[in-house]
């Protein structure tokens, strides 16, 4: 009995291309397609296991639906001189109608049964057109955005023209505010030296005020010792005559 042929239609159906530099985990898109009226199983198998990641790497694709799988490249150093080697393998079978462990399922196979696909691993690095499209690219690029612009800016110099009076008039409107802030500027100035003025004289005055309360003071405490000196030149007098009558 001859082996079956794959159900799933496969995009791309031959070579997953690979597009460095390879610093970087670089990933390809493997799409898978059911186009039958039947649930189909797959999983994904590769040569270097350990340089890929394929998610989802197994499951079941539902009638008529389509399935998006992505293989990642591990980065590595690339050697041109060296030919990939690596190939994936997308095998699949109909799912039966219950399916109770998929590991016993796929083990349980019949090879008859099994349908598969194989494809190859293309590196690819830039090359020199490429890199002159992106050079064009970039340069086009500001080309555009300036032609905007000065679609933008075309009309400013006809009315520039136009408007020569009203220009006049601006730059003396802005004479007037200039003199105005001058005047405002000196008017606060002003205000800040009456202010310091007020200062000045209200500290003296509070000054001469608490000189001529200290003078009063001093006055009358030197007052009090003569004062002190009659009352006791009058009581003595007033014993010595008490005495001697």
């Amino acid at each position: 009995m001859s082996k079956l042929e794959q159900v799933l239609i496969l995009e791309p159906p031959n070579d997953l291309k690979f597009k460095g530099p390879f610093t970087d985990v670089v990933t390809a898109n493997l799409k898978l397609k059911n186009p039958s009226d039947r649930k189909v199983c797959f999983k994904v198998k590769t040569t270097a296991p350990r340089r890929y990641c394929v998610r989802p790497n197994s499951g079941i694709i539902e009638p008529g639906a389509t399935l998006t799988i992505s293989v990642m490249l591990q980065p590595f150093e690339y050697d041109p001189n060296e030919k990939s080697k690596h190939k994936f393998m997308v095998q699949t079978i109909f799912a039966p109608a219950t399916i109770a462990d998929a590991e016993t399922m796929w083990k349980d196979a019949r090879p008859d049964d099994l349908m598969d696909s194989k494809l190859r691993c293309v590196f690819e690095l830039p090359n020199e057109n490429d890199k002159v499209n992106d050079v064009d690219a970039a340069t086009k690029a500001p080309a555009l955005g300036s032609f905007k612009v000065d679609g933008l800016a075309a009309p400013k110099p006809a009315s520039a023209a136009l408007d020569d009076s009203e220009m006049k008039k601006v730059l003396e409107e802005c004479k007037r505010l200039q003199m105005e802030v001058g005047k405002l500027n000196e008017e606060n100035r002003q205000l800040k030296d009456d202010g310091l003025r007020q200062r000045k004289s209200q500290r003296s005055d509070h000054m001469t005020t608490n000189s001529s309360s200290l003078i009063g003071r001093e006055s009358t405490v030197s007052s009090l010792p003569s004062l002190l000196v009659v009352i006791a030149a009058i009581f003595i007098g007033f014993f010595l005559g008490k005495f001697i009558l």
